[in-house]
């Protein structure tokens, strides 16, 4: 089969950023890599620099082209918006001479554009469509949700990565027999019980990561501490260490963690390698995962694969990947006294914590390796072009 995938920008598979979307992105990619075992697969991005090569292999059976459109320069997904056009025209040459067989479009502007690129192709496109931001919506969230509404029901599928987001399309007038719910994948061999381990001190370790903003959820962990005697907070995400003395969101977790007295025992990290997570996470005696909405899950995931417990915040992705009680605990968002009770629970009882690690490691290894998405996804797939 021969898969188109589309995208903005997208994100280094290597990038330092712990957040849900350059996880999607690093998804996108190994999702590509296990495809292209069988499979032709080409992903098709914007060109973002200069000094990147129109066209690159990635893995076997896997292409990269960038293509001009708008300025060569990293530009946010609002910015990409004015050259959709552009980039459609640009897949629609790509598509007219060499026809692929199915199109598996990603965010806001990779969806215009692979629409636009597809026109007259007869070619069936599924869509994974961003989650939209809970809460009040503002004049360009409302403007998301109509186009949303729109990509959602001219898509052959959409692909939705939690059953929660599966609700939201719903709501907003996406067909249900259109959405298929498949989550996001993680690397089961990277992220394992048994690896290399983070040095620490006799302190019992919480780490917590995501955003540093109040919406990550950091700032429920620092204040869960105060309510926790004698165990170390360590907090990744965020800016490069380097620049976090000039960071606003982290100057106002320092100020926190003074003001209540826990500062001696919290310790903010930045930006952690890639390479450098797993050893983290199997340092931690309990990994926090907290942030007002989890598009992904994957921190949550990632913990679970390492054989450690999570608290993790009872929204989005979280819901279906956490198993409350069974792999890990679930907590409503911005509760610390709450997340602090669990936390002295699981501290307090060595076996329990095993018991959540080996059931959170098995959950992981059969639900959500990157060689079961990739299965998943090619079913989506394969029913859409016979549909066609």
């Amino acid at each position: 089969m021969n898969i188109a995938f589309v995208a903005s920008d997208v994100i280094s598979a290597e990038s330092t950023d712990l957040s849900d979307t350059a996880a999607q992105h690093a998804h996108l990619y190994a999702v590509a890599r296990e495809l292209g075992r069988d499979h032709r697969v080409t992903i098709y991005t914007r060109l973002d620099s200069p000094d990147r090569r129109p066209k690159a292999r990635l893995a076997h059976g896997v292409t990269v082209e960038s293509l001009p459109a708008g300025p060569a320069e990293k530009l946010p997904e609002d910015g990409v918006m004015p050259y959709v056009s552009e980039l459609g025209a640009q897949l629609g040459i790509r598509w007219n001479a060499e026809r692929p067989d199915v199109i598996h479009a990603h965010s806001w502007a990779g969806g215009l554009a692979a629409i636009a690129g597809a026109s007259g192709l007869g070619v069936p496109v599924t869509q994974t469509l961003p989650r939209l931001r809970p809460g009040r919506l503002d004049q360009a969230d409302a403007a998301r949700v109509r186009l949303a509404r729109a990509m959602g029901r001219r898509a052959d599928a959409v692909i939705a990565g939690s059953g929660d987001q599966e609700s939201e399309l719903i709501r907003l007038g996406v067909p249900r027999r259109s959405i298929c719910v498949v989550p996001c994948g993680i690397d089961v061999e990277r992220f394992r019980r048994h690896g290399p381990t983070a040095s620490r001190g006799k302190r019992q370790r919480l780490l917590h990561i995501g955003g540093l903003s109040p919406d990550g959820g950091a700032h429920t962990a620092v204040r869960a501490l105060e309510g926790i005697s004698d165990a170390e907070l360590l907090i990744a995400g965020g800016p490069p260490a380097e620049q976090l003395a000039t960071d606003p969101d982290a100057h106002r977790l320092r100020l926190l963690s003074k003001e209540i007295g826990v500062d001696e025992r919290v310790t903010i990290l930045g930006q952690v390698p890639t390479a450098g997570v797993p050893k983290l996470m199997r340092s931690a005696d309990v990994v926090l995962s907290l942030p007002h909405d989890a598009t992904a899950g994957v921190v949550a995931l990632e913990a679970m694969a390492c054989g450690v417990p999570v608290i993790a915040s009872a929204v989005g992705a979280h819901l279906d990947a956490v198993l409350d009680g069974v792999t890990g605990m679930l907590v409503a968002p911005d509760h610390p006294a709450r997340t602090a009770r669990l936390a002295r629970e699981l501290l307090s009882d060595p076996t329990r914590r095993a018991a959540l690690g080996f059931a959170g490691a098995d959950r992981v290894r059969s639900r959500y390796s990157f060689e079961r998405i990739s299965h998943e996804l090619l079913r989506v797939y394969e029913e859409t072009v016979e549909a066609r």
